[in-house]
């Protein structure tokens, strides 16, 4: 089983074939549906106005992994601040300018090591951190992914490229409804003086997911 690739975007980074605000309602799907019913219940209902809730979601468009990839390199760079990201992400976050909607569930930030791989999976739906690295790619969402990243990890993560040594445990996790997974990469090695700038260009997103390993500076010709 192969896991699926990611479909081309357009040139501004967005799937506008399928865009909700572009598709026609017979053919669109349950969730698709029900979005859409309940914006029009929080219009009548007077809780929101459509410009208030198309400025929201062009909020959660406008984010993307570089925006995970700023707080994973000054995680790296900033001892004091990884130890804050790690226990109090909420907080760490708002440091850079970050904040959490309130209906956003919680974050919880891992940190792989040596010794310890973290995988994130969200085996229901595709609970993801939109906050930090914006839509999530198609084969997170995949039935593929989802079912084979819990039983199989390894040979999952094999699958993108990574190899890991049996002396490395890999620990999957399982998004929720109220909780979210953002994976904090091993600083590759020889990256040591680069600055924060240098540094984000090395983190992924499939690294965030814990499905790769950030790049080394050698890869991005930095080394």
């Amino acid at each position: 089983m192969t896991i699926p690739e990611t479909p081309g975007r357009g040139h501004d980074g967005h799937d506008h074939e399928d865009h909700p605000g572009m598709a026609h309602d017979e053919e669109m799907g349950y969730y698709a549906l029900r979005a859409r019913a309940m914006e029009a219940l929080l219009v009548e209902k007077g809780i929101c106005s459509p410009d208030e809730i198309q400025g929201m979601v062009d909020r959660v468009e406008a984010r993307s992994p570089a925006d995970g990839a700023r707080v994973v390199a000054r995680a790296w760079a900033d001892p004091e601040f990884k130890a804050l990201l790690l226990s109090d992400p909420e907080a760490a976050l708002a440091q850079l300018g970050y904040s959490l909607p309130e209906t956003t569930p919680k974050l919880d930030v891992v940190e792989n090591t040596d010794k310890l791989h973290h995988l994130v999976v969200c085996t229901l739906c595709s609970c993801y951190p939109r906050a930090l690295l914006g839509r999530p790619p198609d084969w997170y969402k995949s039935l593929a992914y989802r079912s084979r990243a819990v039983v199989d990890p390894r040979g999952v993560i094999s699958e993108f490229g990574l190899d890991l040594g049996d002396e490395v445990e890999v620990r999957v996790l399982d998004s929720t409804a109220d909780l979210r997974y953002l994976v904090l990469p091993r600083r590759p090695k020889g990256s040591e003086g680069m600055s924060e700038e240098q540094l984000a260009e090395l983190v992924t997103r499939d690294s965030m997911i814990g499905v790769a390993n950030a790049r080394s500076p050698q890869a991005v010709g930095a080394g």
